[in-house]
C-alpha cells in the first residue's frame, strides 16, 4: 500500500465495500475523517450497560451478558423463532431473530460482548429485533483460565471498549474495526501543533491523541486523547476565527464619516437615544470613518433599540454615497424591518435614500425594479431575507452589511453577503443574548457590543406557566382573559408550534427547530384549529380571529400583519413567524399553546412581542407538561425571570451547542466533537490568547504549515460559499 496520510481516501485503506457505507451514514471520506469520529463512550468486558429505560425506537448500544436462549416454531406461518435473553445483572433485553436457527448455538450462556439494534417493545417488554452483535472472545484472543493470571484476567476484563455513534448498516464495533485499520495505515502523522505548544500544554501528539481515543488499554488512555483532542478543537477554531478577523481589519475599506444625514435624522427623532444607544452608536460611527472595515456584533435585549442604532449606522454609510444591505432571517420580519426603516426615516429622507425590500417570493417585476436601483446607486437601503445573498443581486457601493438575528446566520452566510461589496463594514445583532463562550466560539471574529438599557416608558412583562391538566379552571380563564383585554382595545397573539393538525412541529424560514416535549394524548396545538376554537368562543364574537404563518403566500403575510398593525384585526393565531422584530404597540397580551415545545429563548423572544406600547405585557405560557419535567423547568425558568442573560446561560445549559453555533465552525469538521461550550469556556478562553500570541509572533503562519493548512482550508471553504 502506498504511504498513507491523513488527507488519503478512505476507499483506498479499507476497502470501497465498508468505506461506502461510512460515508452515505456520516460523510466520512478521508482517513482523518475517520479517526475524528470518536467514540461516544466507553464500555469494560467486565462492566456491564444497564438496560432499564433504553428509549424505544431508537438505535441502541450495549454491552450485557447472555442468560439464556430459547428457539420454538411459529404458530401461524412456517419457521422458528430464536429469542434469548440478555442481562446488566439487574434487567433482562430480549432479543428475536426469525428463521436463524444457528443463533441458538452462538448465543450460549454467560457469553458477553457487544449487542445493536433498535428498541422495540412487545407485550410490555423491550426487546430488539435481529440485532446485530460481537462477543468479546471472538476476534481478541482471550486465554482460558487456567492460563489466565489474574493481573492479566483482570487487565482484559476492564480494558475500554469504545462505543461509537453507529447506524443499524454500520455497527459500532465495525466502526471500531475501519479506525484501527486507519490508524495501522498511517505511516506518519504530521502535527500542526507547535512542539512547545504540545509541552506546555501537556498534550498529546496528533498520533498518539488518535491512538489512545481508539484505542485505549486503560482508562487513563482516552481520558488523555480526549482532553488533547478537545484543547484543538478549542484552538483550530480560534485561530481559524482570529486570523479572519486580522486579515479582515487589515484590508483597506472606504472611510464613511457621519455628516448631514444622520444630523438630519437625529433632530427628527420625537424622543433621546439611551445613555447605551448614545454610548453603541458613537463607537460604531468612530469606526465606520476608519479606513478599514467594522466587524462588530450588537447584542441587546428585546425591544432594547438595536434597529435604530443599525439605522444611523446605515446614514452614517449614505452619507459618501454607500449603500447597506440589512438581512433579516424570515420574510415577516423583513418586511416588518422594511417598514419601520421608512417609518422612521420620514418621507424626506426615504425619497433620498429610496429604501428597497427584496425577498424570495416577490413579483418579478417588483423584484427586478429593485434589483435595478440597487444595481444603480439609485437606492441606498436594501432590506430582505436570504435572497440578499442570491447570485443576482448586486450593489454598486456596498458599505454596510446589517445582519439582524445573527444567531439564525452562520459565519459562511455572513461572508456570502459580504463579498458581494469591497470590505464592506459588518454589523451583526441579536436579541438573544449571547454568554460569552458561545461568542467567542460562534462570532470570535466579532467584537461585540451589548445594549442592556430599555427605553423609559417600557412598562414591563408578567409571565406565568399556565400547566392545563393541573388548573383546567386557569386554563379557561386564560381566554376569558384575552377577550377582556380586546374588548378594553387592545390586542392579543397566540403562538402555536405547528400551522395544522397532524403536521410536525412548525420551522419557519431560518428558525431552530422547537424543542421536543412530553408525548401528549391531543394533538399539537396548531393555527388553523385555534383560529376555528377561538373564533366559536362567545367571548370573541363581533371580534376578528385571523393567522398568519411562513407557509403563506408574502403578499398575504403582508396584509395580515399590516391589518394586525392597524388594529383591524383583534387576536392573531401564528407560528413563531412573529417571533422577532414584529411591532405592534397595541398588543398587550401573548398565549403561547403548548409552550413546552419551544425553547427557553425562542420564548423569551416571543414575549417581547407584547408590552412595547401604553399597557403593560402579560404572557401565557400553556402546557400539559408534568411538574417535574425538563419541559416543565424550561417554561417555569423563563417565567422566573425577564433577564435574557440569565435566560442565555439556562438556554446553553438545555441546548446542545450544535443548535447554538449553527454552521460556525471551522477547520473542515462541521460540528463540534469534544468540545462544550456549557464546560469548557475556560479551555476556549485560554485556547484564544494562545492563539492570539501565536498570530502575534507569526501573523502569516510562514512557520508553522499545518496551521495554515488549517486556515487555508477554511477561507476556501468560505469563497467557495461566496460563489455558490
Amino acid at each position: 500500500m502506498a504511504n498513507v496520510t491523513l488527507d488519503s481516501l478512505l476507499t483506498g485503506v479499507i476497502g470501497g465495500r465498508s468505506a461506502k457505507p461510512l460515508e452515505k451514514a456520516f460523510g466520512i471520506t478521508t482517513v482523518e475523517e475517520m479517526l475524528w469520529h470518536l467514540p461516544r463512550r466507553y464500555s469494560r468486558r467486565g462492566e456491564l450497560t444497564p438496560l432499564r429505560g433504553l428509549p424505544v425506537g431508537e438505535q441502541v448500544t450495549v454491552v450485557a451478558q447472555v442468560l439464556r436462549a430459547t428457539s420454538r416454531q411459529m404458530q401461524r406461518r412456517r419457521g422458528s423463532i430464536v429469542e434469548a435473553q440478555i442481562t446488566d445483572g439487574v434487567g433482562t433485553l430480549t432479543l428475536t431473530f426469525f428463521n436463524q436457527p444457528y443463533r441458538l448455538k452462538e448465543l450460549s450462556k454467560d457469553r458477553q460482548g457487544i449487542f445493536a439494534g433498535k428498541v422495540s417493545e412487545y407485550r410490555g417488554a423491550y426487546q430488539l429485533q435481529n440485532p446485530d452483535y460481537e462477543f468479546f472472545d471472538s476476534d481478541d484472543e482471550v486465554p482460558g483460565a487456567a492460563q489466565l493470571e489474574e493481573a492479566a484476567a483482570k487487565a482484559w476484563a476492564e480494558k475500554p471498549v469504545p462505543i461509537y455513534p453507529a447506524t443499524a448498516q454500520m455497527p459500532s464495533w465495525t466502526i471500531a474495526r475501519a479506525a484501527e485499520m486507519a490508524l495501522d495505515a498511517l505511516t506518519e502523522v504530521p502535527d500542526p501543533l507547535p512542539g512547545e505548544l504540545l509541552r506546555a500544554e501537556g498534550l498529546l501528539s496528533l498520533g498518539a491523541a488518535f491512538e489512545g481515543v481508539h484505542r485505549p488499554r486503560r482508562d487513563s488512555d482516552w481520558r488523555d486523547a480526549q482532553h488533547s483532542l478537545k484543547f484543538r478543537e478549542a484552538f483550530d477554531l480560534q485561530l481559524a476565527l482570529l486570523h479572519r478577523r486580522r486579515q479582515q481589519s487589515a484590508e483597506p475599506s472606504t472611510p464613511r464619516p457621519p455628516g448631514a444625514l444622520l444630523e438630519r435624522f437625529d433632530s427628527s427623532l420625537p424622543f433621546e437615544l439611551t445613555g447605551d444607544q448614545r454610548q453603541v452608536g458613537a463607537v460604531i460611527a468612530e469606526e465606520l470613518a476608519l479606513p478599514h472595515p467594522m466587524h462588530r456584533l450588537l447584542q441587546g435585549e428585546v425591544g432594547s433599540g438595536k434597529t435604530l442604532v443599525a439605522l444611523r449606522a446605515m446614514l452614517q454609510v449614505a452619507e459618501s454615497g454607500g449603500q447597506s444591505a440589512l438581512l433579516a432571517p424570515t420574510e415577516v420580519l423583513a418586511s416588518q424591518h422594511f417598514r419601520s426603516v421608512v417609518e422612521a426615516l420620514g418621507p424626506d429622507l426615504a425619497a433620498t435614500l429610496n429604501p428597497v425590500l427584496i425577498t424570495g417570493r416577490m413579483p418579478t417585476a417588483e423584484r427586478r425594479r429593485a434589483l435595478l436601483s440597487l444595481a444603480s446607486g439609485n437606492s441606498r437601503i436594501a432590506v430582505g431575507t436570504h435572497a440578499l445573498m442570491s447570485e443576482g443581486v448586486t450593489f454598486y457601493d456596498l458599505g454596510l452589511t446589517v445582519i439582524d438575528e445573527q444567531h439564525r446566520f452562520g459565519v459562511d452566510q455572513r461572508e456570502a453577503l459580504r463579498q458581494k461589496g469591497a470590505q464592506p463594514h459588518v454589523l451583526a445583532m441579536t436579541a438573544t443574548p449571547i454568554p460569552r463562550t458561545v461568542a467567542l466560539t460562534a462570532f470570535g471574529d466579532l467584537e461585540t457590543l451589548t445594549i442592556r438599557e430599555l427605553p423609559p416608558g417600557r412598562l414591563g412583562i408578567e409571565t406565568f406557566v399556565v400547566p392545563e391538566l393541573e388548573m383546567p379552571r386557569r386554563a379557561a380563564r386564560v381566554w376569558e382573559r384575552a377577550a377582556e383585554d380586546v374588548a378594553a382595545g387592545r390586542q392579543v397573539y397566540v403562538v402555536c408550534p405547528a400551522i395544522s393538525g397532524g403536521a410536525a412541529p412548525n420551522v419557519e424560514e431560518g428558525e431552530d427547530a422547537p424543542v421536543e416535549g412530553p408525548e401528549t394524548k391531543r394533538p399539537l396545538a396548531n393555527v388553523t384549529d385555534s383560529v376555528a376554537q377561538i373564533r366559536a368562543m362567545p367571548q370573541f364574537a363581533g371580534f376578528r380571529v385571523e393567522a398568519l404563518s411562513g407557509d403563506m403566500p408574502g403578499p398575504e403575510k403582508d396584509r395580515i400583519m399590516s391589518e394586525f398593525a392597524a388594529g383591524a384585526i383583534h387576536v392573531l393565531v401564528a407560528t413563531t413567524v412573529i417571533e422577532v422584530g414584529v411591532n405592534v404597540p397595541n398588543a398587550s397580551m401573548m398565549i403561547v399553546r403548548d409552550a413546552d415545545r419551544f425553547g427557553v429563548s425562542q420564548l423569551h423572544q416571543l414575549r417581547g412581542r407584547v408590552g412595547r406600547g401604553s399597557h403593560p405585557g402579560l404572557c401565557l405560557l400553556m402546557s400539559v407538561a408534568e411538574q417535574g419535567t425538563t419541559a416543565r423547568e424550561r417554561i417555569e425558568a423563563v417565567a422566573a425571570t425577564s433577564d435574557g442573560f440569565v435566560l442565555a446561560e439556562i438556554d446553553l445549559e438545555l441546548r446542545r451547542e450544535g443548535d447554538i453555533l449553527g454552521t460556525a465552525q471551522s477547520g473542515g469538521r462541521s460540528t463540534l466533537k469534544l468540545l462544550r461550550v456549557t464546560h469548557d469556556g475556560e479551555l476556549i478562553a485560554h485556547a484564544r490568547e494562545l492563539a492570539d500570541a501565536l498570530l502575534d509572533e507569526d501573523p502569516q503562519l510562514a512557520g508553522h504549515p499545518g496551521l495554515a493548512a488549517i486556515i487555508a482550508r477554511e477561507e476556501a471553504h468560505l469563497e467557495n460559499l461566496a460563489k455558490s
